[in-house]
């Protein structure tokens, strides 16, 4: 699709963004009171921040975990991988297949809160980490921390990633994949609203947005 049509996507999703912004207030003022993970969470992002702030940004384990995750996006899609390269000043993977998924994941999926999740899963699987559950809790927080704040640090510079999609689409991709992140993590991880909820609150909000757009255009004319 040209760059052009891509503009035209991102335009007609602003409504779909909106309501999920929406919906996601709702997510979030439904779980405010889920005190255990929240402060344990909150804690974890604000130790990160502080390391943020004071030290030097460990950029070769962000952009390990950028290359990395257009890999699994890739692997994903029934892609091949022929070349993996991360350093701190860059990286890039050689790909058998792509598309704007696979080159816009790094900026939504947080691939360290994945894994993070991964090794907890496994580990309550063999060890039953129940009475652990804080720490989880707490490094989910310092991963989710760790994604945004680098992930905004690294946009203050042309990225080719998103300048091949289009700064508009791409922005609409991103904002929507974190959203949809959040979306489902927020309720599985506070354990309120339920999933089905969330999204239920986000297609109608959608369809809120939608209604209203139309009032508005009718109106005008």
């Amino acid at each position: 699709m040209p760059k052009w049509g891509k503009m035209v996507v991102g335009l007609l999703l602003l409504p779909v963004c909106a309501g999920g912004a929406r919906a996601l207030w709702r997510v979030l003022a439904q779980a405010g009171d889920a005190d255990t993970f929240w402060a344990a969470a909150l804690g974890g992002a604000a130790c990160w921040w502080v390391i943020y702030l004071l030290l030097p940004k460990p950029m070769w384990v962000y952009v390990f975990g950028h290359e990395l995750t257009h890999a699994l996006w890739v692997w994903l899609f029934g892609g091949r991988v022929k070349k993996f390269k991360a350093t701190s000043s860059g990286g890039h993977v050689v790909t058998t297949t792509s598309n704007f998924v696979i080159t816009l994941a790094p900026y939504f999926f947080p691939v360290y809160v994945a894994a993070v999740i991964l090794v907890f899963l496994a580990g309550d699987l063999v060890w039953d980490w129940t009475a652990h559950r804080v720490w989880f809790h707490f490094l989910i927080g310092a991963a989710y921390a760790f994604h945004v704040t680098l992930t905004w640090h690294i946009l203050q510079t042309r990225q080719t990633d998103i300048t091949s999609q289009g700064y508009l689409f791409s922005a609409v991709v991103i904002f929507l994949g974190n959203l949809a992140v959040l979306m489902a993590g927020v309720p599985l991880l506070a354990g309120k609203p339920s999933l089905r909820t969330a999204f239920e609150w986000w297609g109608r909000a959608i369809g809120e947005m939608a209604q209203s757009l139309a009032r508005l255009v009718g109106g005008s004319w």
